[in-house]
């Protein structure tokens, strides 16, 4: 008589097929962002508050006086977006310039205050490749261990005529009005990289041409 296959082999098999399904399907959901996206915690990036190269400039009120930047929404459409996106949102009012170097940049737009701290989720947009963070661009700041061109909420200004730094950093614009304001911040740094005194961000606002 025939020997029929055991039905338990055939139901082990099919369970087999649905668990290597289920992981790779898991797999793939958790992909990292790629070169342009913004990934989150939650999935969920900064709504879209700019349009490729829209003209705008981001108001910056600061306990020292005011500094304009104008976005580069062309070359950084969504490094400029996200910025906005904050600005708008307010995250930015009364934070501070927590690292001033003097001669090198201002840094700020940290919720901790300490260096570590973001909005929550991160955008990554290379820079354009032949970038020089030169006396008034303003660009995003990241961690050594972040790839080229991945930001949060951080940025700083050059306030040395060049500053050295490799293209990694994500282009934002660069300063078109206020830079006596940007001049004033930077000669309250230290040797240490701190302030001399607490330079608050009033206000950022975004202004559309």
């Amino acid at each position: 008589m025939e020997q029929q296959p055991d039905r338990r082999w055939i139901i082990l098999a099919v369970f087999a097929v649905i668990a290597v399904g289920v992981v790779v399907a898991v797999l793939i959901g958790q992909g990292g962002g790629s070169d342009g996206e913004s990934t989150s915690k939650s999935g969920k990036g900064p709504d879209q508050v700019l349009e490729p190269g829209e003209a705008a400039t981001a108001v910056v009120k600061t306990s020292e006086g005011t500094f304009d930047i104008a976005l580069d929404t062309e070359r950084a459409p969504k490094t400029t977006n996200s910025f906005a996106y904050l600005a708008e949102k307010g995250f930015y009012d009364g934070l501070d310039f927590h690292r001033i170097a003097p001669g090198f940049v201002i840094q700020g737009g940290d919720p901790k205050g300490d260096g570590t701290g973001g909005p929550g989720y991160t955008v990554d947009e290379k820079p354009p490749p032949n970038l020089s963070y030169t006396r008034g661009v303003v660009a995003m700041a990241k961690s050594s261990a972040d790839p080229p061109g991945r930001s949060g909420s951080q940025f700083f200004v050059v306030t040395a005529p060049d500053a050295g730094l490799p293209p990694e950093y994500a282009l934002l614009g660069k300063v078109s009005n206020g830079y006596d304001t940007v001049e004033k911040i930077d000669a309250l740094g230290t040797p240490q990289e701190t302030p001399k005194r607490p330079v608050l961000i009033e206000e950022v606002t975004i202004e559309r041409e």
